[in-house]
């Protein structure tokens, strides 16, 4: 039972820090994966704690089953078994299918798997318990609860959350996107000590590493790795002086991420930086020019003052 909870609580670490949410580069509508391949060192050295494919960021929504699959196993190849991964593939608005997907899986080389609740049915919250359970039931891999209420049109509650990490062992974190530095802090009150809550806001995600968060699943941290998984570690080890200045070093490129809708805003830093294209697919569609032009203004003054800073 102690080499049980052991291993439990070795898996549930792996996920405090920073998380990052991979974009998928697009270029003349198919998948670069060229482009890929240096997103993923980028990251890796750029010092995040862990990689997450095909969410929100990487538009698994567009992708065929096929191409989704593709991607997912073409960052565990170049991952190289350096960094946990999170496959964020598993949402869906249909619990039967859902659950016939992960069990006919192969998760070799995923440490996790990460799902949104159902999207358009909006359930309720017995709805969302009892879906999240079903998948508890069968999945073989610890399950980050995705709480995207801007997308879903429904929120997860702080009691929800709590409720499922209650149930299961098999609920090791919530993504937690709803926005509330409230709801938040009631989850991380409430949760109990095996749950990890990770933010998804960026914005959000130094305050409520003051409020006991453990980390964050990061859209900037695709362009600023570095910055940002330092900003949460720092502000983790109780050094908020430095998390402070990296935060306010990132505030305003935050703004053009998602003017225009994540990752429309991201795609576009990451062709600033020369990484990939800004192409999205349908029916999204790329940042208009003068968001463009506003993101590389911010993003060159960040590079200014990294380098009187530095």
């Amino acid at each position: 039972m102690v080499l049980e909870l052991d291993l439990y609580f070795n898996t549930m670490n792996k996920f405090r820090g920073t998380g990052v949410a991979l974009v998928t580069p697009f270029k003349n509508r198919e998948i670069d994966f060229d482009a890929l391949e240096k997103i993923v060192e980028h990251t890796i050295t750029g010092g995040v704690d862990f990689l997450v494919a095909l969410g929100t960021t990487g538009e698994d929504i567009t992708l065929s089953d096929e191409e989704s699959l593709s991607v997912l196993k073409f960052i565990i190849k170049v991952n190289k078994g350096r960094l946990p991964v999170v496959a964020g593939m598993f949402g869906g608005n249909n619990t039967t299918e859902l659950v016939k997907k992960i069990e006919s899986f192969d998760f070799d080389g995923v440490d996790a798997i990460m799902s949104s609740s159902p999207a358009y049915n909006k359930p309720n919250q017995e709805g969302i318990y009892q879906h999240y359970m079903a998948l508890a039931t069968v999945s073989p891999l610890p399950i980050i609860i995705y709480n995207v209420p801007g997308r879903t049109g429904s929120n997860i509650n702080a009691a929800t959350t709590v409720r499922l990490a209650n149930s299961s062992k098999k609920f090791i974190a919530v993504k937690d996107a709803s926005g509330s530095i409230e709801q938040g802090t009631k989850t991380i009150k409430d949760k109990p000590d095996h749950f990890l809550f990770l933010s998804g806001d960026d914005e959000n995600a130094l305050a409520l590493v003051g409020c006991g968060s453990d980390g964050v699943i990061s859209v900037i941290a695709n362009a600023y790795p570095t910055e940002f998984s330092t900003m949460i570690r720092s502000a983790l080890k109780g050094d908020y002086p430095l998390a402070q200045q990296l935060n306010l070093l990132l505030l305003d490129v935050h703004h053009y991420l998602y003017v225009e809708g994540n990752p429309v805003g991201i795609k576009a830093a990451m062709e600033i930086l020369g990484f990939c294209e800004k192409e999205v697919r349908p029916p999204l569609a790329q940042m208009a020019t003068s968001n463009y032009e506003g993101l590389k203004t911010e993003m060159a003054q960040v590079e200014k003052l990294k380098a009187v800073t530095s």
